[in-house]
């Protein structure tokens, strides 16, 4: 139910565009391309058994443990903007 400025879905259409903002943000984050053999933040081989796992695979585990930590997710929180309710 929209009310004021906003149209009929509007609710909806914010709920749809911040899921779709995180989905392509994730898939942005995901390796791509070939692996690597060696980790290029610590130079430590990288197990054949992880190259086979992760597609385009750079990093150790150990590396990759760490980048995993310091993920900052950026972004327009719609729900609560509301300059986005009047576009």
């Amino acid at each position: 139910m929209a009310s004021g400025w906003a149209h009929e879905g509007a609710v909806l259409d914010q709920i749809e565009d911040t899921i779709t903002d995180g989905v392509l943000a994730a898939r942005s984050r995901l390796p791509a391309g070939e692996s690597l053999s060696h980790c290029i933040e610590c130079g430590d081989e990288i197990p054949e058994k992880r190259r086979a796992a992760v597609v385009g695979v750079k990093t150790c585990i150990h590396c990759q443990s760490g980048r995993d930590g310091r993920v900052v997710l950026s972004g327009i929180n719609r729900r609560g903007s509301k300059d986005s309710q009047l576009r």
